[in-house]
């Protein structure tokens, strides 16, 4: 495999961090993926949980792919906050 191909899963141990705003979304659970292309649409991140993880906080974050602006060995960073 060449060194700057990742898998999915390798995604899921990093971070996402919007350099926008400096917060702190979370971690990175799941992919949308346009199976015709074989293009990735967007990362999705899990809605904050409460109570041992059994009642969602919010909706689960959705980072079109176009929004990712690197990605590095621990964290992702993005843009989703309005820049001034």
């Amino acid at each position: 495999m060449n060194q700057n191909t990742n898998r999915a899963s390798d995604f899921r141990h990093k971070e996402v961090i919007d350099i926008t705003t400096g917060n702190r979304l979370g971690f990175m659970t799941d992919i949308d993926v346009d199976l015709s292309s074989g293009r990735i649409n967007a990362i999705i991140i899990p809605a904050k949980r409460r109570f041992f993880g059994l009642f969602a906080a919010g909706e689960d974050v959705v980072i079109p792919w176009n929004r990712i602006q690197k990605i590095g060995e621990d964290i992702i960073l993005v843009t989703l906050g309005d820049e001034d």
